[in-house]
């Protein structure tokens, strides 16, 4: 076997390719992703006879935009205390936040073309003028994140999560709890995911000083166990509320919730092994961009579950 041997530079061939074939990781990953995004909706509603959803995989696709801008910032925002000090990773929050508010005016115009309605009618609806608001409050918070106070992007954030959960809960009967549960749990997720991309740059940055690096990670872990219980609590109550037992594997809801948890059981693993190594000294990166990774695939399925038709419509009790 011939290993790989240093180029002319003084790099080897292995460092050499490294970020070409990251880049090429990550190519792959968005193509998967907009197929899922696209594809999704239908895949999962196939033999359940269901209404087909106008506009479903465009939906879909911008509401991924959404959810990963609020993990972007959000995920800054505290990322940046928990490393406290420099050297931190450039900031990604005005960008994130602008691509938030095209994602929801997306939407608007999308709700637009499919009903047919002209956009000043749209403003008229619930969802237009929730739309609306996200759109706005992403804009302001772009506005906040380009100042010398980038914190106070924390209110525009909050106003976007809380249109969020009022769009995603539009059910008859107790409304505002489908919200309020929506809101700890968007929050909870947007935390989890946006924060560790955060630490895991800025561990990056700091590799020449391994002890640096860990003690970032170490901080990040203590609160990241407060954000899985919130997850999982917020997430067990909205199940029990919107999914009817006798429907769980004949709606595409219930598809994807199953999938969706699959993946959280193995984001958890993943979670654990990151930590149990963090505190015998082991190789704590590897696990934790793998957990990153299972957690942009656990956004992509919430992205969809916010789409799929409400399971109730065809429960039989």
């Amino acid at each position: 076997m011939i290993l790989p041997g240093p180029s002319e530079d003084g790099t080897s061939g292995s460092t050499v390719r490294r970020p070409v074939i990251t880049a090429g990781l990550v190519a792959g990953g968005v193509l998967v992703a907009l197929l899922v995004a696209l594809l999704g909706v239908g895949i999962a509603a196939r033999g359940t006879g269901e209404l087909r959803i106008p506009g479903a995989g465009v939906t879909t696709a911008l509401r991924v935009v959404v959810f990963a801008a609020l993990a972007l910032h959000l995920g800054e925002l505290a990322g940046r205390r928990l490393a406290r000090t420099d050297p931190v990773p450039r900031s990604w929050a005005v960008a994130a936040a602008l691509a938030g508010a095209t994602a929801s005016a997306g939407q608007i115009g999308l709700l637009a073309f499919v009903s047919g309605l002209k956009i000043t009618s749209v403003y008229g609806t619930v969802d237009g003028r929730l739309l609306l608001v996200m759109a706005n409050g992403f804009l302001l918070a772009a506005w906040c994140a380009a100042t010398s106070r980038p914190i106070r992007a924390v209110a525009p954030l909050a106003v976007v999560v809380g249109a969020e959960a009022l769009r995603a809960h539009p059910e008859q009967y107790t409304p505002l709890l489908g919200a309020g549960l929506t809101v700890v749990h968007l929050t909870a997720a947007s935390l989890w995911t946006g924060s560790l991309l955060y630490i895991l740059r800025t561990m990056w940055l700091r590799r020449d000083d391994p002890a640096a690096a860990r003690d970032v990670l170490t901080r990040y872990a203590r609160i990241a166990g407060w954000l899985f219980a919130a997850l999982a609590v917020t997430g067990t109550l909205s199940t029990l509320r919107r999914l009817p037992v006798d429907v769980v594997f004949t709606t595409a809801y219930g598809r994807v919730l199953i999938a969706k948890l699959i993946l959280i059981a193995l984001v958890s693993g993943l979670a654990l092994t990151a930590r149990r190594k963090l505190r015998h000294g082991g190789d704590t990166a590897t696990p934790a961009r793998r957990e990153l990774a299972v957690l942009a695939v656990v956004v992509l399925l919430s992205a969809v579950l916010t789409v799929v038709p409400d399971p109730h419509w065809i429960s039989t009790r």
